[in-house]
């Protein structure tokens, strides 16, 4: 009888022991140093694919750019011009355009990208060709209809995809010239969609006009994570990039609290949201591109005090944990659903540059934030 007795203690301090060493490593991956070795691992694999294979996508492509907007706080953060350099090398190989349909979103998402690297080195010519084509493109009459119809090309924001590409790149303008007229214009055509595409009963963005009638499996309406992900990683770059006296900047803010507050609560218990925000059961495996636009959405509001610490740091720290799952053991970002419009299923294998690229947005807030907050892991 001891002896069993001897065996059960044994049995459970060992669980005790095991217990605390995972909690401790989970606390180590919210360490600075950890967190920018981290990033950098995710990095380094996919400039070394690049190198090795090439991109799949053009080098404007807003699948690229969402990753070089990523790579771009990244070399900002680390002080490292490897990384920033690397995107002047694909400006200059682009001659500084952007993609060849010059008023459609997806194709000047690269526009904020070119803005960035103007305030870091005062190119004119970084910034010169996007800033005429968005003269062209604020001279337009607000007249389009935002009916999602097949092969569409609006230069207005019909799918919910395009508030991260469009106005962050219009107002990543207003900050690079001062001229207020860009982000006028983004904020003009952001309430235009914001007002067509977001349902007010469920704080969620529909991804375009032909999601209004579909329906999920379990009956639930169709809300895509990564395209409410990029609504709000839109929003907090443009409410990064806008001057804090604009006439409209608290209706931001107060969208972004509203959404953020449904978000947090369609967290799955692993930390992550799956590709399906209200059928989380129909596609059961994390998503890595909306869970890390969530997690940096959430973490720039705490680093800007827009968020409730007590509440939020709890959903922005299992994100970031989920979120280390998905790297496979090379450093490859897995988990991040392919191009598409709608949930889809997602795997270990499957990557994508703009998942990267939303990693190590969320990667860049939390090494601010463990700045500021040392002692919450």
């Amino acid at each position: 009888m001891i002896k069993i007795v001897s065996k059960i203690i044994i049995v459970f301090l060992l669980m005790i022991l095991s217990a605390g060493a995972y909690a401790q490593e989970k606390d180590s991956l919210l360490n600075g140093d950890v967190i920018l070795k981290t990033m950098k691992r995710v990095t380094n694999w996919q400039l070394d694919n690049w190198q090795k294979d090439g991109s799949k996508w053009p080098l404007y492509d807003w699948t690229n750019a969402t990753g070089y907007v990523g790579l771009l706080e990244l070399g900002k953060l680390a002080g490292d011009l490897t990384y920033i350099n690397y995107l002047v090398g694909i400006g200059e190989k682009l001659n500084w355009e952007t993609g060849p349909k010059k008023l459609m979103a997806d194709d000047y998402c690269i526009g904020q990208v070119y803005a960035g690297l103007y305030l870091i080195y005062k190119r004119p010519v970084m910034i010169s060709k996007f800033k005429l084509q968005s003269d062209t493109l604020i001279n337009l009459p607000h007249t389009e209809s935002l009916a999602w119809k097949n092969n569409i090309q609006n230069r207005e924001w019909a799918w919910c995809d395009a508030m991260f590409m469009g106005p962050t790149s219009l107002w990543a303008l207003t900050k690079a010239t001062g001229d207020l007229v860009y982000g006028n214009e983004a904020n003009v055509l952001w309430w235009k969609t914001k007002n067509y595409l977001y349902d007010d009963n469920e704080h969620l963005y529909y991804r375009d006009s032909s999601y209004f009638t579909k329906r999920e499996a379990n009956g639930q309406k169709v809300f895509w994570s990564r395209g409410n992900g990029w609504v709000l990683g839109g929003l907090v770059r443009i409410l990064q990039d806008m001057p804090v006296n604009f006439p409209d900047r608290p209706k931001y803010v107060a969208l972004y609290r509203e959404m953020i507050a449904r978000i947090a609560r369609l967290q799955q218990p692993d930390g992550s949201w799956h590709a399906s925000l209200l059928d989380p059961a129909s596609y059961p495996v994390k998503e890595a591109s909306g869970t890390g636009f969530y997690d940096y959405a959430i973490l720039w509001g705490l680093n800007h005090h827009l968020l409730d610490r007590t509440l939020y740091w709890p959903v922005a720290r299992k994100a970031w944990l989920a979120l280390n799952t998905c790297i496979q053991p090379d450093g490859m970002l897995g988990f991040v659903q392919k191009v598409g419009a709608a949930p889809d299923k997602t795997d270990r294998s499957s990557t994508e540059i703009y998942g990267v690229g939303a990693f190590l947005l969320a990667g860049t807030q939390l090494y601010e934030y463990q700045i500021h907050y040392p002692a919450d892991r």
